[in-house]
């Protein structure tokens, strides 16, 4: 089943909520739904026998600043048993990123939720621990975002010179595959 047909499915179980299929590059099939209906459109992927799409294989954000919406949440999922994978995108504002958490649907959501608020500053509503989970309590702001103040002020560099002869360097090589044996 391609993007269409998985589109089809949703249309039929869940009328009234807009699927836009995605062209992708890598064949993987994509959809676009709207962050009101994710949770509705999350369970029937779940819950439908021609879909089954039980395992939520990992979660991520990208932030497209300072286009509007600003940010996209990706949702990839499989389907052991129909054989399929499906990434599933929502689109959100820059001003108020929020959307449901899913972690009452699948629990490996819970630290994939976690890891995105906390590196873009996108809300889950319902999450059940929505603590930082990579940078330290007291951090502020949120590092993946595009507009986030970098501190390293370094003139970018093309390359440097090696440093070592060739005699130096082949023995680095000996020194290493040795100490690989």
């Amino acid at each position: 089943m391609d993007a269409n047909g998985i589109a089809e499915v949703l249309a039929a179980a869940l009328p009234g909520v807009a699927v836009e299929v995605a062209p992708t590059v890598d064949l993987q099939s994509t959809l676009y739904i709207e962050s009101e209906h994710l949770l509705s459109v999350l369970q029937a992927l779940r819950d439908r026998a021609e879909l089954k799409f039980e395992v939520l294989a990992e979660m991520t954000a990208v932030d497209y600043w300072p286009r509007e919406p600003r940010f996209e949440v990706i949702y990839l999922l499989i389907s052991v048993e129909n054989r399929l994978r499906l990434r599933l995108k929502v689109r959100l504002p820059g001003n108020d990123p929020h959307v449901g958490t899913a972690t009452g649907l699948w629990s490996s959501a819970n630290w994939l939720e976690r890891e995105i608020w906390d590196m873009f500053g996108i809300a889950f509503d319902g999450h059940p621990d929505p603590r930082r989970l990579l940078m330290p309590e007291d951090w502020e702001g949120h590092p993946a975002r595009k507009d986030y103040p970098v501190q390293i002020r370094k003139k970018p560099e093309s390359g440097s010179p090696t440093q070592l002869t060739a005699e130096e360097f082949r023995a680095n090589l000996l020194k290493d595959r040795l100490v690989r044996k």
